[in-house]
């Protein structure tokens, strides 16, 4: 199996306590061809131990796991060396394990029941760097974070931004790709990545997630972009 531009296809672990789960999402990402599931893990300690024994660029992670949960896995799983991208597997019942998954270095949130062209190119995006949100869970996510720091600081970080750059955060607080915020603003993915890592670095923003965070907590004050 070799990726769509004839490299290596991306390596992923699947971490999911329900087996039939781990075998659907299998067949859905190879199919695309470009993505190789290296190993399944039924909990954490299986994750881990599959992180160790595999060259991984992608994990996806249940949270809510028997034994060793997604949470431990994920704090543990970051401080390995040269740790995957690791992005949380949930459902519509968001609860507070969210924002520990994020302190603890999750790059994003997808459903488990995504359309397959949302799954392929989450992990593509997750695989080369960016961070991901499913536009579904953006508006139920993002506002439990709300006044979670200095808004003050943050409006004048977001009116510091250029006219551009505040339409690319604008569509990524939306949890939209390079992809989609390309077609939208009529740019190439490599200008939005160029654009995506000059917000990040204007707002001290370590991802994509946090970025989205700051952005709907400036709109939540009423701030004008």
């Amino acid at each position: 199996m070799q990726a769509e531009d004839g490299g290596e296809p991306i390596r992923v672990v699947l971490a999911d306590d329900e087996a039939m789960l781990r075998r659907g999402l299998r067949l859905l990402l190879e199919t695309s061809g470009t993505i190789r599931v290296v190993a399944e893990a039924g909990d954490g300690h299986e994750l881990l131990t599959a992180v160790r024994a595999h060259r991984v660029d992608v994990a996806l992670i249940d949270v809510q796991m028997p034994g060793k949960d997604g949470l431990s896995a994920l704090r543990e799983l970051m401080v390995l060396p040269d740790p995957p991208a690791a992005a949380v597997l949930t459902t519509f019942d968001l609860d507070d394990y969210v924002s520990e998954a994020l302190r603890h270095g999750a790059n994003g949130f997808l459903l488990k029941d995504a359309d397959p062209a949302v799954l392929v190119r989450a992990v593509h995006d997750l695989a080369a760097g960016g961070a991901v949100l499913d536009p579904r869970i953006t508006a139920r996510l993002l506002p439990r974070f709300r006044g979670a720091t200095d808004n003050a600081h943050e409006v004048q970080l977001v009116r510091g931004l250029s006219a551009r750059e505040r339409q690319v955060l604008e569509l990524l607080a939306d949890g939209r790709s390079n992809a989609d915020i390309g077609m939208r603003l009529g740019l190439t993915e490599a200008t939005v990545k160029s654009y995506v890592s000059t917000v990040l670095s204007k707002l001290g923003a370590q991802n994509r997630v946090q970025a989205a965070l700051i952005a709907q907590r400036v709109a939540g004050v009423g701030d004008r972009w």
